[in-house]
C-alpha cells in the first residue's frame, strides 16, 4: 500500500474538549449558546497544535472568562458521523467553581446567553441524549477517579 493509500485510509476526526464544573451542591455547570436550541458544556475545537486540555483551558477562558485549575481528563467520547466527519470529544474535571470565581464569570456575549447550575436528573429537558450520557459518565468519573472511554456516548459493550 502506498503511503497516500494508507493516509487515505487514516481516520481524521475532528476533537472538542470540555470542562465539568460543580457547585456546592454538586449541581453540573452548563451554558446555554445563542446558536443551538439546547444547553451546552463550556468548551469547544482543539485548534491545530493545541492539546485537548489546553483548548479546554482556553475555550473556558474563552467563554466564561475564567481560568480556574482545570483538572484530570473524565471523559473520552467517539463520535461517528458520517456527514460531519468523526468527532473525539474531551471531557475535563473543572472541579467545584468558588464563589470567587463564580462572580468573576463574564460570558462570551457573541455565542453565549447564559449560564446556570442543574442537577444530573434535569440533564435531559436540557440537552441531547448524547451529551446528558457523556456529562453523566463525567459525573461518576469525578466520584470514582476512573476516566470513561464512550462511543457515540455510550460505554462500548454495555447495554
Amino acid at each position: 500500500m502506498s503511503e497516500n493509500e494508507h493516509e487515505a485510509k487514516m481516520a481524521h476526526p475532528r476533537m472538542a474538549a470540555g470542562a465539568l464544573f460543580f457547585d456546592d451542591a454538586g449541581r453540573v455547570l452548563l451554558v446555554e449558546p445563542s446558536y443551538k436550541d439546547y444547553r451546552e458544556i463550556p468548551g469547544g475545537y482543539v485548534e491545530r497544535g493545541e492539546s485537548p486540555r489546553q483548548a479546554c483551558v482556553r475555550e473556558v477562558h474563552e467563554e466564561l472568562g475564567i481560568m480556574p485549575p482545570i483538572g484530570s481528563l473524565l471523559v473520552v467520547d467517539w463520535a461517528p458521523n458520517p456527514g460531519e466527519g468523526d468527532k473525539v470529544l474531551y471531557l475535563f474535571d473543572g472541579g467545584r467553581l468558588s464563589p470567587d470565581l463564580l462572580g468573576q464569570i463574564t460570558l462570551q456575549a457573541d455565542e453565549l446567553r447564559s449560564y446556570d447550575f442543574h442537577h444530573a436528573d434535569e440533564l435531559a429537558e436540557l440537552t441531547i441524549p448524547r451529551l446528558v450520557r457523556r456529562i453523566t459518565a463525567g459525573i461518576r468519573a469525578h466520584e470514582s477517579g476512573v476516566t470513561a472511554y464512550l462511543e457515540h456516548g455510550t460505554t462500548p459493550g454495555v447495554g
